[in-house]
């Protein structure tokens, strides 16, 4: 599938690399929030609600005016937002390490996607940049791991919640949507169902319920989180993949990985050497090629 490419090309795929870089700092905040008594199951649940309450009143409004509200995307919401509880929850169950190589076999879906559903050529550039950047995660954080063959159920989540986010990606390319609301609110909402349906599963790993007390203090901080980061993010996330293809985006979306490994060294202390620096420049110099050397063609 060809055709133009859009007149913004390059300012989406920054857009997706700032995005996906706010991903990578996201352990901060997962952390504090941990500290301070939330566990990271119970807090995805309450950051995906709390974007569904903060949405809803726009979502009723263009309900009223027989807009589109992103209700009627359960597939999308439900591959896209499930996609991220699995890879959110995917650490309660197996190492970090482990669920990170194994999500981010994001870009190997996506293209598969892309040919198989959408019908598009991969091009000489995919069959450079997708080995590189696949490459370059395991060269970064798989070193220890051995082949990312899924072993328990963690793993196969981690394997899942990737190949759900890329097929939900794709139909947001392929499908007529007004606008970008409708498919962030879908997010929001079947992601928030899925993660209730999963939580339900996953009962032990998530520990108990957090006292109430804890819930308030920290209302403010997933307000900020809500506003600050899932919707602004999921904003670009949701207007990208028509625009610029899934197969881009995905490997755009590995980007989190520098700024999560760099952000680590710096405030976390953990190692940043060789390893780290090859990698990193593999994942960067496979961006580099799929959009400096994307002629005008969407994809």
């Amino acid at each position: 599938m060809t055709g133009s490419r859009h007149p913004q090309f390059h300012l989406i795929c920054l857009g997706i690399v700032l995005a996906a870089g706010a991903w990578g700092l996201y352990w901060i905040p997962q952390r504090a929030l941990e500290s301070a008594g939330m566990t990271g199951g119970w807090g995805t649940i309450a950051q995906f609600s709390g974007c569904v309450i903060i949405l809803a009143p726009v979502a009723i409004w263009r309900w009223r005016k027989c807009q589109q509200t992103g209700l009627d995307l359960p597939l999308i919401g439900l591959c896209m937002g499930g996609g991220i509880v699995c890879y959110a929850n995917s650490f309660l169950l197996t190492d970090v390490i482990r669920a990170l190589i194994l999500f981010y076999m994001l870009p190997v879906w996506a293209t598969l996607i892309e040919v198989v559903f959408i019908g598009k050529r991969p091009g000489w550039r995919r069959v450079i940049s997708l080995p590189m950047s696949v490459a370059g995660v395991w060269i970064v954080i798989g070193q220890d791991v051995g082949l990312p063959f899924p072993q328990n159920a963690g793993d196969w989540i981690a394997l899942l919640g990737g190949a759900m986010f890329a097929a939900g990606a794709a139909r947001t390319e392929v499908s007529q949507i007004e606008g970008m609301f409708p498919t962030m609110f879908s997010f929001f909402f079947y992601g928030t169902i899925f993660a209730g349906l999963q939580s339900w599963f996953l009962a032990s790993e998530l520990g108990p319920l957090p006292a109430l007390e804890i819930w308030i203090a920290l209302s403010p901080w997933f307000l900020l989180i809500c506003v600050g980061f899932f919707i602004p993010t999921m904003i670009i996330v949701a207007w990208a993949p028509e625009r610029i293809g899934t197969g881009l985006m995905s490997i755009l979306f590995l980007s989190e990985l520098l700024f999560g490994t760099a952000s680590a060294a710096l405030w976390a202390g953990e190692p940043f050497g060789w390893r780290e620096v090859i990698g990193s420049s593999l994942l960067l110099l496979a961006g580099i090629i799929e959009v400096a050397l994307t002629p005008n063609e969407k994809q």
